[in-house]
């Protein structure tokens, strides 16, 4: 399944040509590696880091979505591995009044 109809599926974006705008921008990772066509194919047991606005989520695919359903549907598709942004991948960084990264 091209990753465009994911994101659209599991309603990670409104409309597909704004799942294709979030591959396009380069901010979506698949197992790692950024993601440059929204024609690349996806797999259950992928994990996929998306950035949406302010957030990034980090969930794993445990199914691929047959239509685009209702919310909960969607959700049995995937597992939210970061639901609060608890890890440094997703985590804000605070800047000191410096302009440097605290620890």
């Amino acid at each position: 399944m091209r990753v465009d109809r994911l994101l659209y599926f599991l309603r990670f974006a409104r409309s597909r040509s704004l799942a294709a705008g979030i591959v396009a921008s380069g901010h979506l990772r698949r197992n790692g590696e950024r993601i440059s066509r929204a024609s690349q194919p996806m797999a259950p047991g992928d994990v996929l880091t998306i950035a949406l606005g302010s957030q990034v989520r980090l969930v794993e695919l445990l199914a691929l979505p047959t239509r685009r359903g209702p919310p909960a549907e969607a959700r049995a598709c995937y597992r939210m591995l970061d639901p609060h942004g608890q890890t440094d991948l997703a985590a804000a960084q605070t800047l000191s009044p410096r302009g440097h990264a605290d620890p």
